[in-house]
C-alpha cells in the first residue's frame, strides 16, 4: 500500500509542479459523525456532520451503543452530503483518513469500518490517524504551519501540551494525570444542574457572574508541565453546597481555576523551550475566556497564537482529513488487520 500512496501522491502534478491530492476524512470518536475532503492538506472542499449530542443528552452523557447506532444510520448521508456539496465524485479521491482512536470501540469501529471498505472499493489506500493529533490539524485550515512551536490540545477527554516540531514530529511535554479540562467543566455542569455537553453552559453562567470573588485551587503538579483536574472538580462541588444562591458565581470560580491551570504549564514551557508559535486545539478552545487569555499572552509575549475557528475546535472531519494527507505523503497506511485503538496513548504515536 505505501508504494501504491507514493504513485497517488505523484499522480496529480499540475503546471508549476504542485501535488495535489484530495483526501477524505472521517470522523467517528464519539458523538459526531463528519465527513470532509481536503486538498493539498489544507484546502478544505467541502464538509458536513451531524451530531447524536441531543441524544446524549437525554442521559446526561454520551451512550456508547448508542453513539454507534447513530454513527452507523449516519454516516453514508453525511458522505452523500459531503460529495454534493464539493461536486466531486468518489473516483476524484485520492486516499481516505478516518479516526483509529481514542475514542469509543463501537463508535470508531462504524468509521473504521467503512474507510477502509470504501478505500478496497475505490483502490486507494486508507491511513488512521490519532484523534488528538488531527485535532493539531485544524490550525492548517486557518494558515501554513510554522515550526518548532507548542501546542496545547484540551478537550473534554484530554488536555496535554507538546513540542511541535515539524508535520509529523511531536514530544508531549505534560499531559494529564487524572481529569481533563473539559470533564472537569462536564462535571461541574452536572454539579451545577445544568445541560449537557456542560462546556458551552459553565461559559454560559459564568459570563453572568456580577462579583467574581469565589475562588477554586489551581493544582500545581510539582513543577511539571503535567495537569490535574480531578482536585478542582471535588472543589466546585463544596463550593456549590456553600454558595447555591449563586451558581454564576460558581461557574465562573470553576472556568477561571481550569484557565489558570492550563496557563500555567504554557508559561512555564514557554520559559524551557524557545518558541515564537503557539497553537490550541480541542474542544475547549472553544471558550471565550480561554481564547481571550491565550490571545493576551501572545500579545503580551510576542508570541504568534494560532486558535482555530470555533466550528474547528469541535470534533470535525477537516482535521482528519488534513492529519491525513501529511501520512498518507510519507507512505503511511492502515493494515489490512488493524482496527480501532479506543485506548491510544499520545505518547506512544509515531
Amino acid at each position: 500500500m505505501a508504494g501504491d500512496t507514493r504513485r497517488i501522491c505523484a499522480r496529480a502534478q499540475e503546471e508549476g509542479g504542485r501535488t495535489v491530492t484530495k483526501v477524505l476524512g472521517i470522523e467517528s470518536s464519539c458523538d459526531e459523525t463528519a465527513v470532509a475532503i481536503v486538498e493539498d492538506g489544507h484546502h478544505l472542499l467541502a464538509t458536513s456532520l451531524t451530531s447524536s449530542a441531543q441524544i446524549h443528552a437525554l442521559y446526561g452523557g454520551v451512550v456508547p451503543e448508542v453513539a454507534a447506532r447513530e454513527h452507523a444510520m449516519a454516516i453514508m448521508p453525511v458522505l452523500d452530503s459531503v460529495l454534493a456539496h464539493s461536486r466531486l465524485s468518489l473516483s476524484k479521491i485520492d486516499g481516505v483518513a478516518v479516526t483509529q482512536g481514542p475514542g469509543l470501540l463501537g463508535a470508531l469501529l462504524v468509521g473504521v469500518t467503512f474507510a477502509k471498505s470504501l478505500a478496497a472499493a475505490l483502490n486507494i489506500p486508507v491511513v488512521g490517524v490519532h484523534h488528538l493529533q488531527a485535532h493539531l490539524y485544524a490550525n492548517a485550515l486557518e494558515e501554513s504551519l510554522h515550526f518548532p512551536a507548542l501546542a496545547l490540545l484540551v478537550s473534554g477527554g484530554h488536555t496535554s501540551l507538546l513540542l511541535w516540531r515539524n508535520y509529523l514530529q511531536w514530544e508531549v511535554l505534560g499531559e494529564t494525570r487524572d481529569d481533563a479540562a473539559g470533564e472537569a467543566f462536564d462535571k461541574g455542569a452536572r454539579i451545577l444542574g445544568l445541560a449537557y455537553p456542560g462546556g458551552p453552559e459553565i461559559e454560559r453562567l459564568a459570563k453572568r457572574a456580577a462579583k467574581k470573588s469565589l475562588r477554586l485551587p489551581v493544582a500545581d503538579m510539582a513543577g511539571t508541565l503535567d495537569f490535574s483536574f480531578s482536585g478542582v472538580k471535588t472543589a466546585a462541588k463544596s463550593l456549590w453546597q456553600a454558595h447555591r444562591d449563586e451558581p454564576e458565581e460558581v461557574a465562573y470560580a470553576l472556568q477561571d481555576a481550569v484557565i489558570k491551570a492550563l496557563m500555567k504549564n504554557i508559561e512555564r514551557a514557554l520559559a524551557r523551550y524557545d518558541v515564537k508559535q503557539i497553537y490550541v486545539a480541542g474542544g475547549v478552545s472553544a471558550n471565550r475566556a480561554l481564547r481571550d487569555a491565550l490571545r493576551h499572552l501572545g500579545m503580551v509575549r510576542n508570541i504568534n497564537m494560532s486558535i482555530p475557528r470555533i466550528e474547528y475546535c469541535t470534533d470535525n472531519a477537516a482535521m482528519v482529513a488534513a492529519l491525513g494527507y501529511y501520512r498518507l505523503r510519507e507512505g503511511q497506511t492502515m493494515g489490512g488487520f488493524e482496527g480501532p485503538r479506543p485506548l491510544w496513548p499520545l505518547a506512544t504515536v509515531r
